[in-house]
Order: C-alpha cells, then structure tokens, then sequence
C-alpha cells in the first residue's frame, strides 16, 4: 500500500496577512500544526498576542507583527522585521481583505479606494516585497493569493469587490509567469460562501437562508474546507503548480 502523501513544513517560515480573524487565523493554525513558523500579521494587535499564545501552547512557532496592508512602507518593513525574527520566509499567504457591500449607485470613493487598497494594491506589494527576497536567494518559494469566486462572477451588491479579486486572479497568472524562472510558485485559492465570524449574522437572517438555499447543496462552507488545499499549495508537493486558481465552492458557481 502506498504511503499517505505528508504536508510537513517543518524548518519552513510561512507569513500570513489578514491573520487576525477568518481564514488567517485559521490559515495560521493549520500551517503551525503542519510544523511551520507562522509570522502573523494584521491590525488588531490584541487578537494577534492571543493567536499567538494559543499556537505557543500548542506547541508551535510564532511571531506577531502589526501591519496596515494599505502601507507600503509598512509592508516593506514588516518583511524585513518578519526575516529578521523568523527567519527567511518560504511561504507567503496574501489573505488580508475587505468587503463593502454596497450598489454601484451608492458606493462612496473612501470605500472604493479602501476595498482596492487593502484588496488589490496591498496584496501586489507584500508579493513583490516576499518575492523580490525569495528570488535573490534562489528559494522554490510558495505564494498562494487568496481570491474569490467573485473573480469569476459578479456577485450581487459586490461589483467592486469582485473587481478587486479579479485583479487577484490575473496577478497570480502575472506573477507566476515572471517568477517561473526564480522557482516559485504562485497560486490562488478562490473560495465561495464560506461561514466566518464577518458573514456568520447575514446567513442567519431570512435573506441569508435564502441565500443559502439557492446554492446546489444547499449550504454554507465551513473553513477547514481549505486545509488541505492550502497545506498542499505549501508543501514540496506543489512544485510542478504555478499560475492555477483554485475554486473551493461545493459547485456555487453552478448556480
């Protein structure tokens, strides 16, 4: 009988943005279990000092560092400070984001300006600053992005947010291409409706329900739904995937 396939990241630094809530945070916990150092980053530096006891006890490694995707300076220096701790990062997850629901009638240009910076530009440049190191030092580096199946279609009251994974989606293709020949691998997971403590009031509401009731199976995905996909975009195994988008939506998009 074959051996099991082993995601194990031990001796690998991963940097998660977005890590203070939702997928972050659950990114974080997977990747620490699978025996990285996880660098988590995000705003809420309360919740970044209880994730990051909550991996220590567990038995895993972490730095916590503050960080405004929206920055670039930011940006740059919280890579610099992340290798300076952890170590040279082998793995960058680009999950910090934003939705504002609103119709294109409406929506103001502070939203607009925030949804993309924080959606788009941010993620550009924690790639570019990632990336740049991982080619100087000829590492096989893994960059997975995390979009939307809004990049794929527009969802109701979403125009712009869709538009900003969009552009996710086409900077995974981008980047994969110019950094095929540095050997790193970049990647986008584009998940559907997917339960988080920012949705979780909505899906509870008639309009949610209904919501929930049009899609194929009739319900909502759970995050650990991405586990495996993610721990295999990480791993070694993932060596001949680059430039792939990657829809985990329970066939949402059927509808």
């Amino acid at each position: 009988m074959p051996s099991p396939i082993a995601f194990d990241l031990m001796n690998r630094v991963a940097l998660i943005t977005g890590a203070t809530s939702g997928f972050g945070m659950r990114f974080a916990q997977v990747l620490s279990d699978a025996g990285a150092h996880v660098v988590i980053t995000g705003r809420r530096v309360e919740r970044l000092s209880a994730l990051k006891h909550a991996l220590e006890i567990k038995g895993g490694r972490a730095t916590a560092l503050a960080l405004d995707v929206t920055d670039v300076d930011q940006i740059r220096s919280c890579v610099a400070d992340a290798e300076n701790r952890a170590g040279p990062i082998d793995i960058l997850i680009n999950n910090a984001g934003i939705n504002v629901q609103s119709p294109v009638g409406t929506l103001e240009e502070a939203d607009y300006d925030k949804l993309m910076g924080t959606n788009v530009k941010g993620a550009f440049f924690m790639a570019q600053a990632v990336g740049r190191r991982m080619a100087e030092r000829k590492a096989h580096g893994r960059i997975v992005n995390i979009a939307s199946i809004g990049a794929f279609k527009a969802l109701p009251g979403l125009v712009a947010y869709s538009m900003s994974k969009a552009a996710i989606s086409m900077m995974t293709k981008g980047l994969a291409r110019e950094w095929a020949r540095h050997h790193i691998a970049v990647n986008a997971i584009c998940p559907g409706f997917i339960k988080t403590e920012l949705n979780e009031e909505w899906f509870e509401t008639e309009g949610g329900q209904k919501q929930v009731m049009g899609f194929p199976r009739r319900r909502l995905g759970q995050e650990e739904n991405l586990d495996a996909l993610l721990l295999l975009l990480c791993s070694q195994h993932a060596d001949f995937i680059t430039g792939s988008l990657f829809t985990v939506d329970d066939g949402q998009l059927l509808a």
